[in-house]
């Protein structure tokens, strides 16, 4: 209940982007908020946009681009949060106004206050936007060593990016907090226990009607939805099966948790991964922790700690834990270790099976097919 306090949290300002998607099926717009690290720009915001955000002018879009070494960190949030989300804030502060880093945060479609411009928002599997923005990011600072960060479902969306890129990923190496990872299980945790269904749910089913009703004109325009009885849902499960089941095709909820998970992904990755989970965070259910795998992949570290909550890790005195492993591991990752020394193909492929019986397993398999690089 705890992980979006309006508690005390380091100050960071924004300048936002809108990119124009590249993906012919995905089409429409994004948002991109970068870490502002020039002090001068720190009093500008825009009332049209979440605090301490302003809009990049034409002038510095034109300036974008260099040819400095700085770490840059790719930063995905959770569900229908933002670049000022308190969780978040905590954990890239220390990095950036150490001076050291440089950070973005990609804008999950809708959210903070950013337009849609075709009936699309966004799901568990949607990893065209942050693919988009890596290789982007790559071409406008082609000297800069590329990290991810992602929290909740932010997490699980750069988990299964990760897989789907496998030794070919431009992120050097990644953090994921608080990954839901078997997001059928937890949907399914969630509807079984009194607080889960009484109070979890509703709250994230409110979070995700809020953020549709502010873009009715447009999912009237571009689809079929009836909005009119889908703002009167008070269940996620019940949202998700109102909106992701007919925009993107799935036949049902369970359906869309099931191939949008990322806990096979995780079989796939050949970037250094850091995971961390709380075992009684209660909408990440500690039961869709994907230990065998990451026990399976040389590449990857699950770190579970008893306490925690999701995205909580709170300290006396008001910081949060969380911050610590993240700047250490990013910290170690960028400065203390040679990156082209790290071999991304150990296991030779990111698909497993067993070729004197003549068997096959790729963990990316989906149910549901997606052109990711059309």
């Amino acid at each position: 209940m705890w992980t979006a306090a309006k508690g005390q949290a380091p100050s960071l300002h924004y300048k936002r982007k809108i990119f124009e998607a590249d993906h012919a099926e995905f089409n429409g717009s994004f948002a991109v908020d970068f870490a502002v690290t020039d002090p001068s720009h720190k009093k500008e915001a825009d009332d049209s946009l979440p605090p301490r955000t302003a809009y990049f002018t034409e002038a510095e879009l034109s300036d974008m681009g260099s040819d400095d070494t700085q770490p840059m960190l790719v930063v995905l949030h959770g569900l229908s949060g933002g670049s000022h989300e308190v969780y978040l804030r905590h954990a890239i502060a220390p990095l950036v106004d150490g001076g050291k880093w440089e950070a973005c945060v990609v804008i999950s479609r809708g959210c903070a206050r950013s337009k849609i411009t075709t009936g699309l928002l966004y799901n568990a599997r949607a990893t065209w936007d942050i693919r988009q923005t890596v290789k982007w990011l790559k071409k406008t600072y082609p000297n800069r060593p590329l990290f991810g960060l992602g929290f909740s479902l932010g997490a699980c969306i750069l988990t299964n990016y990760l897989g789907e890129e496998g030794s070919a990923a431009l992120l050097k190496a990644a953090v994921v907090i608080a990954n839901p990872w078997a997001l059928h299980i937890s949907s399914k945790m969630l509807q079984s226990t009194f607080m889960g269904h009484h109070v979890y749910q509703p709250v994230l089913g409110s979070a995700m009607r809020t953020l549709a009703m502010r873009h009715k004109e447009e999912l009237d325009k571009y689809t079929n939805i009836d909005t009119a009885s889908m703002f009167k849902l008070k269940y996620l499960y019940e949202f998700d099966r109102a909106y992701q089941c007919p925009t993107w095709g799935y036949p049902t909820e369970e359906a869309y948790y099931r191939d949008a998970s990322s806990s096979d992904s995780l079989l796939a990755v050949r970037t250094p991964l850091l995971a961390i989970n709380a075992v009684d965070d209660p909408i990440a259910s500690y039961l869709s922790l994907p230990y065998a795998e990451a026990s399976t992949n040389p590449y990857t570290v699950l770190c579970t700690t008893s306490l925690g909550g999701h995205l909580g890790w709170f300290e006396i005195g008001g910081g949060r834990w969380h911050v610590k492993p993240i700047c250490n591991f990013l910290n170690h990752m960028a400065f203390d270790v040679e990156l082209d020394s790290i071999d991304h193909e150990v296991n030779g492929k990111r698909d497993y099976g067993n070729p004197e019986s003549g068997t096959h397993y790729d963990p990316l398999r989906r149910k549901m097919h997606v052109n990711l690089n059309k």
